[in-house]
């Protein structure tokens, strides 16, 4: 594991540089900054599995919508990169957006049907943003592997099938969702939530918790438990619901009878914030993590 000062570099050209320096395997954590234990979690993944590990922190405004939060998001480089140098980062590549897109930039990766729902459905455009990012990160920093995390599971999928389809020479690994104690799955835009609102936000995993116990019960009527989530959720004076997804963990194909292994998704705003989440069902995987449902929440 690399031992030498981190590096912090702003320019495509000093990240290359600096990566042609490089010896033996790069985990690469691509990254908007604000960080939090999730995003600690893919380093430390990441330095147990590489001889060097590299992250980047760069707010990509091509993933945002029109009225997204993109001027709102949570920035602060200081802390973030006091945490990166605390965890043995090597190399953190900040760039401006002129740096990733410069002048006369129109190319884009235009993903296929694996975004025509979910997230994709409610953010038009937002794949596309992705894509194309985390494919220019990767040719710049060259990683052996990315990693990404299980919070973002469409995200993820996203990004195992662009590799695979466009003959990346690199593997993607994927990390279990970090929670609080109490179940919320980490995000910077848990910021945005007051106390009031930072309680309801737990209705997501405890509804995501009651789709597994359904499941575990041998319950296979894809639509009577997203009925069952929903109710709980509706319980909740601040959340409205975006969407709830019990489907294919591999095409994301929206299922009808529950065949295992599923993937349990749901969009839900609290108050002004919009939070997602996800649980992967399956015979070796029961959503741990996740809080259990009280009685009578259920």
């Amino acid at each position: 594991m690399n031992t030498a000062a981190m590096r912090v570099v702003q320019t495509v050209t000093e990240a290359r540089d600096a990566r042609r320096a490089i010896r033996g395997s790069v985990g690469l954590v691509p990254t908007m900054g604000y960080l939090h234990e999730g995003h600690l979690a893919l380093v430390r993944r990441a330095r147990r599995e590489n001889d060097f590990v590299a992250v980047s922190i760069f707010v990509n405004p091509t993933q945002f919508g029109p009225n997204e939060d993109f001027a709102a998001y949570p920035r602060d480089m200081q802390r973030d990169l006091a945490m990166l140098e605390s965890e043995g980062v090597g190399l953190v590549f900040t760039p401006g957006v002129e740096q990733m897109y410069p002048k006369g930039f129109d190319c884009a990766i235009e993903p296929g049907g694996i975004t025509e729902r979910l997230e994709g459905v409610v953010r038009p455009g937002h794949f596309r943003g992705v894509a194309t990012i985390v494919a220019k990160l990767f040719h710049v920093i060259a990683p052996t592997r990315a990693y990404f995390g299980q919070k973002d599971a469409q995200q993820a999928r996203v990004i195992q099938k662009m590799v695979a389809d466009l003959d990346f020479d690199l593997d993607v690994v994927v990390v279990p969702t970090v929670r609080e104690a109490d179940g919320l799955a980490m995000s910077s835009r848990n910021v945005y939530l007051n106390p009031e609102e930072r309680q309801a936000a737990v209705v997501l995993s405890k509804s995501l918790r009651l789709a597994e116990q359904r499941v575990n019960e041998g319950r296979r009527d894809a639509a009577s438990i997203r009925g069952e989530m929903a109710g709980l959720i509706a319980r909740e004076p601040l959340a409205r619901i975006d969407y709830i997804s019990i489907a294919d963990a591999a095409s994301l194909a929206e299922l009808s009878e529950v065949r295992l292994p599923a993937l349990v998704s749901l969009a839900v705003r609290i108050g002004k914030t919009r939070l997602i989440d996800n649980a992967v069902l399956s015979a070796s995987q029961n959503g741990e993590g996740l809080p259990q449902v009280d009685q009578h929440d259920e």
